[in-house]
């Protein structure tokens, strides 16, 4: 499907049969209908577009090929230090092997570089952690990914923000585990050429491959670790990442990227993905985060300054790029939150949360409404059911039988609570009786929840979102991905993302595809205050796999916002269970 095609597909589940939602004016809804006479035009300045920015590109590729360096795939096993870091009062013993470059062509050296990490025990003749040995031990791929921005490698650290102890890498090896933590391509990263943004849609996920690839061609030179028990972990982008890891399996659709920065010819499949509230199914998370918060017409995120986004040397990247005879700035960089304003327990490059509330505008109001009537239709296209094999569907105004799935996902996270000994009396979107949660309304909890994302929450009309970002150019121009979105924006000459670049960032498309090896274990969480994106995007993807016949563990904690990483002990246990019951069952 080219890019005409897709524009005018989206149109046709959008503006074209977008039915009149109660609340807003006929005017706006005939809004939707005259946006449509728009596509074609629309469709075709964004192809035209996109076609010289493809040529661009191309010659810049050519170019930085000319001056590549390749480096080895092979695994050097000496070139290590021997390191200790305290857990509870023990001394938790390793090998770090840094700086491991893991492709062979790389559009960024630091970028895709990798740090593997492997206990001291299994250099010792006949060494034990947690009863792994050398051969059974399982791998750890944690990827430091938020925002869409770059990802750092995952050190092992006593002290995390997030977790408010150890992070999962050193804990990971405490329990046995072999880590690698790969560096990763992001939205902001500039390749070696010092001008070509390199990490664009799908690049950080190329690169998770790259990296799974590459412990696999060198499984006979690790020290360490069973390449067939590769676990996957990441939260907020970074779980959308995890996510399309554990759901695009040695799918072709990505061979071409993979050859280009020289990934080694092996799979790519995992045995297992850890996704923590992921920033996913961009396509449709804004319908959905509307169908979730209509209603409620203050938000809590605050909009950063543009800015430098990289460190890169004195005068090599300039404030801004022209393009199309127009001035484009750099952006929107990393989250700064500098200010006593701003709410400070988020992840790494999270949307900049305030304290204090704007009110969205008429046109954001009527987009909310116009996007939660688009939801049903997508909800019912998918066909899912419950655990009971009852269908999952909503009607027009957005009730029925998914919404009351979604609400039973809440109340067991209040049930959780409430058995904890919490008081939740004051919680007027719960209704509870002798101890038990009887129902959820949805709208006083989106009320409580507030929003922290205005209408469009991703695909902005003006292009700001991270997300726009992640889909944009290689001169950094920020692109759409949805046809609702492309067809509201005010510019002149504004693009979207090709649709091969939009399905290849979406892990609903893969599960259940013929070449796509999907993980057979997942465990999904998304708290029961995250309002990053709404709670039914992580139900879809959980349901799919569940219908799919995977292994699904998922869940709301309760108390939780935007986070990740913060049941460590459960979240090993899980992993523990599920490679120790394999390893016996293939003795």
């Amino acid at each position: 499907m080219n890019l005409k095609q897709y524009v005018l597909t989206a149109l046709a589940v959008s503006a074209l049969t977008m039915p009149w939602v109660p609340g807003v004016s006929q005017a706006a809804a005939a809004d939707a209908s005259a946006q449509a006479a728009t596509a074609k035009t629309a469709a075709a300045v964004s192809s035209a577009t996109a076609v010289k920015a493809d040529t661009a590109a191309k010659s810049d590729e050519a170019e930085a090929k000319a001056k590549q360096v390749k480096y080895s795939l092979k695994f050097n096993a000496k070139n290590y230090t021997k390191e200790t870091l305290q857990l509870d009062g023990k001394d938790v013993a390793f090998r770090a092997y840094r700086n491991v470059v893991y492709v062979s062509k790389p559009a960024s050296v630091a970028a895709e570089s990798m740090s593997i990490f492997i206990p001291e025990a299994y250099f010792q003749k006949g060494g034990t952690v947690n009863g792994y040995t050398k051969e059974t031990a399982p791998i750890f791929l944690p990827n430091g990914v938020g925002g869409y921005m770059p990802g750092d490698s995952k050190e092992p650290s006593a002290s995390d923000r997030m977790s408010g102890g150890a992070n999962a890498s050193l804990v990971a090896l405490s329990k046995g585990y072999v880590v690698a933590a790969p560096a990763i391509r992001g939205r902001t990263t500039v390749g070696d050429d010092g001008k070509t943004y390199v990490g664009k849609a799908p690049a950080f996920l190329v690169d998770y491959k790259a990296a799974v690839r590459y412990l696999r061609y060198n499984r006979h030179r690790l020290p360490a670790g069973n390449t067939d028990r590769i676990i996957s972990d990441g939260t907020s982008a970074g779980g959308a990442l995890s996510a399309l890891l554990g759901a695009t399996g040695n799918s072709k659709e990505y061979d071409d990227e993979l050859r280009a920065v020289g990934a080694a010819n092996e799979r790519d499949d995992i045995f297992a993905a850890m996704v923590y509230c992921p920033i996913t199914n961009l396509d449709h998370a804004d319908m959905a985060y509307e169908w979730m918060f209509n209603g409620v017409n203050t938000a809590y995120q605050r909009s950063a300054q543009m800015s430098p986004l990289l460190p890169l040397k004195a005068g090599s990247m300039p404030g801004s790029l022209q393009v199309g005879g127009k001035t484009v700035p750099l952006g929107p960089g990393p989250v700064v939150q500098g200010d006593s304003s701003a709410v400070m327990d988020r992840p790494d490059n999270a949307p900049t949360e305030s304290s204090t509330a704007t009110e969205m505008t008429q046109e954001e109001r009527v987009a909310s409404a116009q996007l939660k009537a688009l939801f049903p239709a997508y909800v019912n296209s998918l066909a899912l059911k419950d655990s009971q094999g009852r269908a999952l569907t909503l009607d027009e105004d957005g009730t029925g039988s998914f919404a009351d799935y979604i609400k039973s996902v809440y109340a067991a996270s209040a049930q959780s609570a409430l058995d904890a000994g919490e008081d939740l009396s004051g919680l007027d979107w719960l209704t509870i009786e002798d101890g038990m949660v009887k129902d959820v309304d949805l709208a006083k909890y989106a009320a409580w929840a507030t929003r922290l994302k205005a209408a469009p929450a991703f695909d902005k009309f003006d292009r700001s979102a991270p997300e726009n970002d992640e889909f944009g150019t290689t001169d950094n121009t920020p692109r759409h991905f949805t046809g609702f979105s492309l067809t509201r924006d005010k510019e002149a000459g504004a693009t979207m993302a090709t649709w091969d670049d939009v399905r290849r960032m979406n892990p609903m498309y893969f599960i259940g595809q013929q070449g796509a090896t999907v993980a057979p274990h997942w465990r999904i969480r998304h708290g029961a205050k995250d309002r990053d994106t709404s709670l039914a995007i992580p139900a879809l993807l959980a349901l799919k796999l569940q219908n799919s016949g995977y292994d699904v563990d998922f869940a709301s904690p309760w108390g939780k916002g935007h986070a990740g990483d913060y049941d460590l002990d459960a979240l090993f246990s899980w992993a523990d269970g599920l490679c120790k019951a394999a390893d016996k069952s293939k003795k």
